[in-house]
């Protein structure tokens, strides 16, 4: 992070600087989590009060790890009852907000930097990782880690800037109307992404149409001098196009949906398109497609096969090369990033070929009705081509509201239509998946109900044959990611991955 004093940090929180702590103090890293302060110099720990705990119960430990001062919304002391190095404010995650408002603000007086903000109900994290490998061979480019995109998580990305970063790409998460146009009042985004718009959170958020108010949030923050980047094969996302000054660029992989844009591109509407010409999938699954970039959708394209797993994301590759045409990077440069690029963070799809011929996808980081979907046409695919015998171990899809039940049987009802071989549903949450799939068809032995992980496990453990293809796929906050690297780490170690302590992405 650029340096700030604790007294501009202050200011700009509008907080009080408690005795014990020099206002000219220097701070260079900003955390809320004890356990990393000592890998950093100089920093601001965040006494962030929390789900499951209080950050003010762990300000003498981060102190002694070497943190410079304190973020708290209350005083307090050490043993001694000196009060400790602190700035109160009255909440710390909009201060939070605050002092990446300010990042932002003195970054972009210093150097010409684009800020890039994605959102969608799936997709965010991939597309982030795709565009930032695109970016970083054209300048100092900052991303999330892992999928930071919340109001804690877009200001510690934001906190990683520097002075010279030249491309600021941020995931931009929400839960409920609003979010997002909080977190594009902290980094106004030059460029904004929407990718889809799904059922994710639908629970939360009171409904789909909420959701696509909440998305639109985004474009709707760009000028006229931004440009929204929006998927022409989604119809709420296509209609954001309505929501905003900025001129559009649009990606498809349905030749069809971008031929009549000549007009709109010679006044100004339309910058151009990212299009996936002939869309199709190897024996692995991987998608390849044409890449055309640019406003001439019947130019030739250039061929690009994904090293990622399953067709969906082929509009993730297409959003990313829309973003970084508009950034300004040439169409080639983006072609040849994409050949070949495949995933870089945990639980998308993550392939590990056993050593007695199970091949596991882990895709347990997060879960809706449509990447369900996508992700099982995927299984099924990989299972037709290869003519291998195929697992799908699937968990809870958090947050769907009313829609609970009647979403988790459409896609027990959709494992049978698609003939995957096998089922394994954990978990009570997700019970309903598992009775959908037995009355959609004769199920007998083909599916399995476990309670938890660990009779999972057994099952798995017991029923498993060599050159088996599991997928594993839940919402983050059930678990089953765990199970997946249980599951690959196996024939190796013999013994279990340990449970992770997750909290579930926002949509």
């Amino acid at each position: 992070m650029i340096a700030l004093t604790a007294d501009e940090i202050a200011q700009v929180t509008g907080g009080r600087i408690q005795p014990g702590l020099d206002p000219q103090t220097v701070l260079r890293a900003v955390t809320p989590d004890s356990r990393q302060v000592g890998a950093q110099e100089a920093v601001l720990y965040v006494a962030k009060p929390g789900e499951k705990a209080d950050g003010h119960d762990f300000i003498d430990a981060a102190l002694s790890a070497g943190a410079a001062a304190v973020l708290a919304e209350r005083e307090t002391h050490d043993a001694d009852r000196n009060p400790h190095p602190s700035i109160l404010v009255q909440d710390a995650v909009l201060a939070m907000g605050a002092i990446a408002r300010e990042v932002v603000r003195r970054v972009r007086a210093h150097s010409p930097t684009t800020v890039i903000g994605i959102t969608g109900s799936a997709g965010k994290t991939t597309t982030k990782d795709l565009l930032a490998a695109i970016l970083a061979e054209h300048g100092p480019t900052i991303a999330p880690i892992g999928s930071y995109n919340g109001e804690v998580g877009v200001p510690l990305t934001v906190f990683e800037a520097e002075l010279d970063t030249r491309y600021l790409v941020l995931e931009m998460g929400a839960d409920h109307v609003g979010n997002i146009e909080y977190l594009c009042d902290i980094a106004p985004p030059d460029i904004g992404v929407v990718l889809m718009v799904g059922t994710a959170h639908a629970g939360t958020f009171g409904g789909v149409e909420n959701i696509a108010k909440t998305k639109g949030e985004l474009v709707e923050a760009l000028g006229s001098d931004g440009v929204a980047v929006l998927n022409r094969d989604d119809p709420r996302v296509a209609a954001m196009a309505a929501r905003t000054t900025a001129p559009v660029m649009w990606f498809s992989v349905d030749e069809d949906a971008v031929s009549g844009l000549g007009e709109q591109i010679a006044d100004g509407q339309v910058r151009g398109v990212a299009l996936g010409r002939g869309l199709h999938a190897d024996d692995e699954g991987r998608p390849g497609f044409d890449l055309v970039l640019g406003e001439d959708v019947r130019a030739p394209g250039t061929a690009v096969r994904s090293g990622l797993t399953g067709t969906h994301h082929a509009a993730n590759a297409l959003a990313a090369a829309a973003a970084a045409l508009a950034a300004g990077v040439p169409a080639d440069a983006i072609a040849r990033v994409l050949d070949g690029l495949g995933p870089t963070s945990r639980f998308r799809m993550e392939r590990t070929d056993r050593a007695d011929g199970v091949t596991i996808y882990n895709d347990a980081y997060n879960a809706n009705p449509e990447s369900m979907r996508a992700a099982l046409k995927t299984l099924a695919g990989l299972g037709r081509a290869t003519g291998r015998r195929t697992w799908a171990v699937l968990g809870e899809m958090l947050e769907l509201g009313d829609e609970h039940i009647r979403e988790h049987t459409l896609v027990g009802e959709s494992i049978v239509r698609l003939n995957i071989a096998q089922l394994l549903v954990v978990g009570a949450g997700a019970r309903p998946l598992y009775i959908g799939a037995l009355n959609e068809g004769s199920w007998g032995e083909e599916a399995h109900f476990a309670a938890d992980l660990d009779e999972a496990y057994a099952v798995l453990e017991r029923e498993l044959r060599p050159g088996d293809i599991v997928l594993v796929k839940s919402s983050n906050g059930s678990g089953l990611a765990a199970l997946g690297e249980r599951l690959a780490a196996a024939p190796a170690s013999g013994t279990a991955a340990s449970t992770t302590d997750t909290k579930e992405g926002r949509a």
